[in-house]
């Protein structure tokens, strides 16, 4: 493959290189188009990295020890963050927090990032002013809140009172760009506009230092500031681009909040809502990506595409689906029939397979059913949430294709991906849904020369895929990570 001026010019044998061209042996390693994570909180998942990492402690006692260490250091004026808690078989509390606290404020986020779990001393900073459209606030039988808030009561918190400064956000950017090109990863659909991650990707483009392509959203409530931005009419192949809007229409599997057609669940967008928010971009020609997690919410986000289809379609533009865990059989067909994208991070199953099985036992056979989606013609788009889960693209290609990880038995087999297409939702799908599959996704003359070294073929065996590793990553043709 010759590489020159950030492009892929020819497939060639060696011998017929230009005179002067610099050879890179990589002794048998395979080669493969950068990989591309379709939804991920990139700042976020940056600046989890640097918080209390509460993943895998599974009980009240066990985090609260790691936040009474954290605290001993603080003051009043110093928040303590945490990322990862999960509640399985406890409920969180604040006196929990409060026993090793004292007046720092303590601010945890859940695992699936829906959940906020808070301290007296942080919950007095909203002086009672905790309730909003679309969130819960967990109260006891006085009708105190408990510290614990879901969905927007959660976000309305965060970002009225404990969200990191934009110093702290680029500062934590920066450092862990380094991990994601180690992890082959050449650009992102950014999911963090709500928390301006636009400004931070901004300064670091500016200074040279923005290591992998970025597609940034903003909230659908700001849909019409994307007009106004210079990053939207940026040429397709650029480091950093805004195109498009995100909305939630439910909550999360893990925090008992997805909207189920059983009537269950937190509705954070109702159907005709969101067909107002899809009208709106429509007007501006900005496709919609639309968090559904539950049956219903999936319903009711395909309806809403569906309504509005005269008014988007004419426009060519690229609407998405995020996550789609639990999809009842008649709808599996809609997503081609629409020419709607399940952006889909098959990492969470193997991590929700016990909670999904407890859970949603009654509807197991419609939830993580990417094999289904795949076979009724749905294109499927590869992420992985992070920091909900590991920013690794071979992890999540291992859970779709494997559908486990570990030593545990595959869970639901029949819902594999073949390789091919796991690979594929990591490499064209997510350039095709940013309008560059003209540019990149693929090794071809002509595309950009963005490329991942692999120490051994996945496509060759499944003890190839589980064993394979990163060796080297290529954005424009320069190294980014591990040159040869």
């Amino acid at each position: 493959m010759l590489v020159e001026d950030e492009r892929v010019t020819a497939l060639c044998d060696a011998e017929d290189a230009p005179a002067g061209t610099r050879r890179v042996d990589l002794g048998g390693a395979c080669v493969l188009p950068g990989f591309s994570d379709a939804h991920v909180h990139f700042p976020t998942w940056a600046l989890t990295r640097r918080e209390l990492q509460l993943d895998g402690l599974g009980s009240p006692e066990a985090i609260a020890a790691l936040v009474g260490e954290a605290t001993a250091a603080g003051s009043p004026e110093r928040w303590v963050r945490g990322f990862g808690w999960v509640a399985d078989g406890w409920t969180p509390h604040r006196t929990q927090l409060d026993a090793v606290s004292g007046e720092v404020p303590v601010a945890l986020l859940a695992h699936d990032w829906h959940s906020l779990w808070l301290n007296s001393a942080a919950l007095a900073r909203a002086q009672g002013d905790l309730e909003t459209p679309g969130g819960v606030v967990e109260r006891d039988a006085d009708g105190e809140p408990t510290g614990l808030l879901r969905e927007a009561s959660a976000w309305r918190f965060r970002d009225r009172f404990s969200r990191a400064t934009l110093a702290e956000l680029l500062e934590a950017t920066r450092a862990a760009l380094p991990e994601a090109a180690a992890r082959g990863v050449v650009a992102i659909h950014d999911k963090d506009g709500m928390v301006g991650a636009l400004d931070v990707h901004r300064a670091l483009r500016d200074d040279g230092e923005l290591t992998l392509r970025v597609w940034q959203s903003l909230p659908a409530d700001r849909v019409g500031e994307l007009a106004g931005l210079p990053e939207r009419s940026a040429p397709a192949g650029s480091r950093l681009r805004a195109g498009y809007a995100k909305a939630y229409m439910d909550g999360t599997l893990g925090s008992r909040t997805a909207r189920l057609l059983d009537g269950s669940g937190v509705e954070v967008t109702s159907r005709d809502e969101f067909a107002a928010i899809v009208a709106r971009a429509a007007e501006l020609d900005v496709p919609v990506a639309v968090h559904a997690i539950g049956d219903r919410a999936v319903r009711d986000a395909l309806d809403a595409f569906e309504d509005t289809a005269p008014l988007w379609r004419e426009r060519g533009l690229r609407q998405r689906i995020e996550h789609a865990q639990c999809v009842a059989p008649e709808d599996l067909p809609r997503f081609a029939r629409l020419d709607v994208t399940a952006s889909v991070q098959p990492a969470m199953a193997p991590t929700d397979r016990d909670l999904a099985e407890r859970e949603w036992g009654d509807r197991l056979a419609n939830a993580y059913a990417y094999g289904s989606l795949r076979r009724a013609g749905a294109r499927l788009a590869g992420g992985s949430d992070a920091p909900v889960e590991a920013l690794d693209p071979l992890d999540g290609i291992r859970a779709a294709v494997l559908r486990t990880r570990g030593e545990r038995g595959p869970w639901r087999p029949e819902e594999a991906l073949p390789t091919e297409a796991a690979l594929a939702a990591w490499t064209t799908a997510p350039a095709w849904l940013a309008g560059e599959e003209h540019l990149r996704g693929r090794l071809a003359p002509g595309l950009a020369a963005d490329l991942v070294v692999l120490d051994r073929d996945p496509l060759a065996s499944e003890e190839d895929l589980r064993g394979a590793r990163v060796l080297a990553t290529m954005l424009d043709g320069e190294w980014v990570h591990g040159a040869p």
